[in-house]
């Protein structure tokens, strides 16, 4: 259970602060949100995380319209999960959805996310700033101080050559064939895990079995045939819980 104080406090994000100096100005737009929207006052505490496992305890020490500056009183570190979990997953033509998949995406925990261009992806536009501020969103709602890694999206045959050192590879598809169940896996809590999701139309056979001779497991989510944001989202859950 995470401790009361963690929970009751206001939870704000701020990428690049000098935590050495003991007191900072926090950015225009967060300052205006405690300011303006929720009227904190001087005296007043609230959490801060940088998205790298960083959490600290502040006091507002002065504000004004568009400026909030605090003071640390009290610095902890979170650590990150023992497996790093990689969902390389295909941009889609809906772009709501793939917003829906971010959001969720964070809140189980996903380490990194890479959006692919596949051959059958229908879409290649990535509004990368807007993108991240839903992880920010999502990783605040859920009272997290890991931010997942956000990549540019990434060609699928660009992908699969990578190296992924000391990551089990697997890719998710429907068409027929023998595959694994995650479960079935026995990848243990330290094993970091990559998975690929194909677009609306799936991934092409030359791409699967192109995959397949990268070392990439086949893999099956189930009897039924997902959406491309669920499949992400279920992976996700399975290889968190596995």
């Amino acid at each position: 259970m995470r401790d009361f104080l963690f929970m009751s406090i206001p939870f704000f994000y701020n990428s690049n602060f000098d935590s050495s100096s003991g007191s900072f100005l926090l950015d225009e737009e967060t300052s205006k949100h405690i300011v303006q929207v929720l009227r904190m006052k001087e005296g007043e505490d609230l959490q801060l995380t940088d998205g790298k496992g960083h959490l600290f305890t502040c006091k507002i020490m002065e504000v004004s319209k568009r400026k909030c500056e605090v003071e640390i009183r009290k610095a902890a570190n979170r650590n990150p999960a023992e497996r790093k979990i990689t969902i390389a997953i295909s941009l889609l033509k809906n772009t709501g959805r793939f917003e829906w998949f971010l959001e969720k995406a964070t809140e189980i925990g996903v380490s990194e996310i890479i959006p692919l261009i596949c051959e059958r992806t229908e879409k290649e536009k990535f509004r990368y700033e807007r993108m991240n501020a839903i992880c920010v969103s999502a990783m605040l709602q859920s009272q997290q101080c890991w931010l997942p890694v956000l990549n540019e999206p990434v060609e699928f045959d660009n992908l699969i050559i990578r190296r992924f050192d000391n990551f089990k590879k697997l890719i998710a598809y429907c068409d027929d064939g023998p595959k694994q169940s995650i479960p079935d896996l026995h990848t243990g809590t330290s094993s970091h895990c990559l998975v690929c999701i194909g677009p609306e139309g799936d991934f092409t056979r030359a791409e699967i079995q192109s995959a397949i001779k990268n070392d990439f497991i086949p893999i099956s989510l189930g009897e039924t045939r997902l959406r491309t944001e669920t499949a992400g989202v279920v992976a996700a859950t399975l290889l968190n819980h596995s």
